[in-house]
């Protein structure tokens, strides 16, 4: 097997997962490798993400474990398949890694929810929205670097055409709507696109207005990524040094409350529809 220099975040996933499941079952890394008939050092670079494994090979691993979970067995085996011929690779040599792994993780979603205060959700910003945002980073980015990042923003977006297979619901606090990014005319494009989306069936939008108060996660940006199921679902959180991913079983728990918290308070989608048009109104 050949190593991998750089694993993605599905491939450091499927390592952890993999290790989690032989010490839920009790055994130590040298029984785990000799029911599988490999050295310990390779299973050692399995679960470390630095070497790849067999569909065959895994599916021994859950017998072996005694993990009878089918669905989750079936979201390991798609997480050892090679992901690396998604459209974000043709990014890798002009973006970090780890925003690589938010489209692939968000392209091989079946659901996704978001939470922003500050900050329109990305895959809901127009270029120019986008654009400024990007114009405004510091230290400075380039020319071709913010229109790199626009570029792959905007590709982001596609999975928002494909209904059928997954939905997306945001929440958003008044403050983002508010904030004239670009000047009045680029806010108010931005307002009219946030309501074409949430026009689509599979979109749904929610506005946290200031009359609420203080609320459950105020202050975060979160992005909840439902994988093919929920043990397997990725919790990323926006940092100015770039995404983390929280993945563990009491973290992805308390964050489905945080957003469901959010959720309870924030105006259903007609009143929240209208309350952004009226704040188009006013620009």
């Amino acid at each position: 097997m050949a190593a991998r220099n750089a694993p993605s975040a599905r491939r450091q996933r499927l390592g952890m997962e993999l290790r989690g499941l032989r010490e839920q079952a009790g055994l130590t890394a040298t029984e785990g490798a000799r029911l599988l008939g490999i050295s310990q050092a390779q299973l050692s670079n399995i679960e470390a993400s630095r070497f790849g494994v067999s569909a065959e090979r895994l599916r021994v691993m859950a017998v072996n474990y005694r993990c009878h979970d089918s669905a989750y067995v079936g979201g390991l085996l798609d997480l050892a398949r090679d992901q690396r011929k998604g459209w974000w690779e043709t990014f890798r040599e002009v973006l970090p890694t780890p925003l690589l792994d938010i489209a692939e993780l968000e392209c091989r979603a079946t659901a996704l929810r978001s939470a922003n205060t500050a900050h329109i959700p990305g895959l809901l910003q127009t270029t120019d929205h986008a654009r400024e945002l990007f114009r405004q980073v510091v230290p400075k980015f380039s020319r071709s670097a913010i229109e790199h990042r626009v570029n792959f923003r905007l590709q982001r977006q596609s999975i928002l055409d494909h209904p059928v297979s997954m939905t997306y619901h945001a929440v958003i606090h008044e403050a983002a709507l508010r904030v004239p990014v670009g000047g009045s005319a680029t806010a108010r494009n931005q307002l009219v696109h946030l309501l074409e989306q949430g026009e689509r069936d599979h979109v749904t939008i929610r506005v946290i207005p200031f009359s609420i108060g203080a609320y459950p996660g105020s202050g975060q940006t979160i992005l909840y990524v439902h994988g093919s199921t929920p043990r397997l679902d990725t919790v990323s959180l926006d940092q100015s040094h770039g995404p983390v991913l929280v993945e563990s079983e009491k973290g992805l728990n308390a964050y489905r409350l945080l957003l469901d918290r959010m959720a309870a308070v924030a105006l259903e989608p007609a009143e929240s529809h209208a309350f952004i048009e009226e704040i188009a109104r006013q620009l």
